[in-house]
């Protein structure tokens, strides 16, 4: 019998937005660090979509630091480009977060994908979620991702 521990979701959500000025380089091109601050976007508006967000999480007396991320850059975002942001659930059995992104231009050219993982801390003495907290739990059941 195989088990997946990692298995992306049926829960995406879209996100655009527009490059500011200040996120170009002399280049005139979208500096590399700002693509962690378009994931970021994405997953905030992925949270808001569906009951995740980080305020959500903080009321449950949690945090999900980011303790990995990963990109891959394919094509270069410039001042004014609007971009798309597809952010999806990676549905795992550990106490933590995981999502994948992929960025797209108007033309749906790939512009950068990547992945963060998060882990669950807990807020009055920081320590780490060993075991899915119980809001955790019910969220996943809500959206059908506890038979990981």
């Amino acid at each position: 019998m195989t088990y997946k521990t990692q298995v992306p979701s049926h829960l995406t959500h879209k996100h655009s937005l527009r490059v500011r000025f200040s996120e170009v380089d002399s280049l005139q091109i979208v500096w590399h660090g700002h693509y962690i601050n378009y994931f970021e976007d994405g997953r905030e508006a992925f949270g808001r979509q569906f009951g995740l967000s980080y305020l959500e999480i903080k009321k449950e007396g949690y945090a999900t630091p980011i303790v990995n991320t990963n990109t891959s850059h394919k094509l270069p975002l410039r001042y004014g480009d609007i971009a798309y942001i597809e952010t999806t659930y990676i549905n795992t059995a550990a106490a933590k977060l995981q999502f994948s992104y992929c960025i797209k231009n108007e033309a749906n050219q790939i512009i950068c994908t990547g992945e963060t993982i998060q882990v669950f801390t807990k807020l009055d003495n920081g320590e780490m979620a060993l075991l899915h907290p119980e809001f955790y739990k019910q969220w996943k059941t809500k959206h059908n991702l506890l038979n990981v």
